[in-house]
């Protein structure tokens, strides 16, 4: 599912749930030992996600730790996104020849709770959903907003190291599965150019909402085939 809004040079793998054996380095699960079982549960199968994206590129299988933030630390030579909400995992994964960064993220499609699109749209962004709902009723405009503005931070952060809060990305939403965001703050600098847009697509699918950014670098891109459940 996820493939489907993501370039042909990005690996993917994803599960709709927990059932797989994993096998977790100790360093990962060392990293998750407090958690509740859960959230241990869904960081160690995202993480059978990834190493399985990464073997399609002949990246060989490492553990993949949390940052400070909480990101996921790949492997030299290689970008990636996780993502998981209730009844999906999902992992991305990208040469840095082809990709300076990618961005994904999963959300049930289902409308936000009261208050909280107040709290992460802009005045503008908040015209355009409310125009949205009149022509296209059945999406749930509001939580799509949210799913790509995360979407669009996990692309930030690993390229500038800084937060990025709701205010500071006017993210466009289009009917036809595509989206960008216009930083409102400095861009990252990606080969020699700052980068102020990023562009990105969207599908509901299943009763999830799945948003993806990438971020382009030099070099050619490699054709890959999808890892799926």
């Amino acid at each position: 599912m996820m493939a489907a809004v993501l370039p042909p040079s990005v690996a993917c793998a994803e599960r709709l749930d927990d059932l797989d054996p994993v096998t977790p380095y100790p360093q990962e699960e060392a990293a998750v030992a407090r958690s509740a079982p859960g959230r241990r549960n869904a960081f160690h199968t995202v993480r059978l996600c990834a190493r399985q994206a990464m073997a399609e590129l002949g990246i060989p299988a490492a553990p993949i730790l949390p940052g400070r933030k909480g990101e996921p630390l790949w492997p030299d030579g290689a970008v990636g996104s996780i993502t998981h909400c209730a009844g999906y995992r999902a992992a991305v994964v990208a040469s840095t020849t082809v990709l300076a960064g990618v961005g994904i993220d999963a959300e049930p499609h289902e409308p936000l709770r009261q208050g909280v699109l107040e709290y992460l749209a802009l005045p503008a962004e908040r015209e355009r959903l409310a125009r949205l709902a009149l022509t296209h009723p059945s999406t749930h405009w509001d939580r799509l907003l949210f799913s790509a503005k995360e979407a669009v931070y996990k692309l930030w952060f690993p390229l500038t190291g800084k937060w990025l809060d709701f205010d500071e990305a006017d993210v466009t939403l289009r009917p036809d599965g595509r989206f960008t965001a216009h930083l409102l703050v400095p861009g990252p600098q990606v080969a020699g150019r700052r980068v102020q847009v990023f562009s990105g697509q969207w599908l509901v699918v299943g009763g999830l909402t799945l948003t993806a950014v990438t971020l382009r670098s030099t070099g050619s891109q490699p054709p890959r085939r999808s890892v799926l459940p």
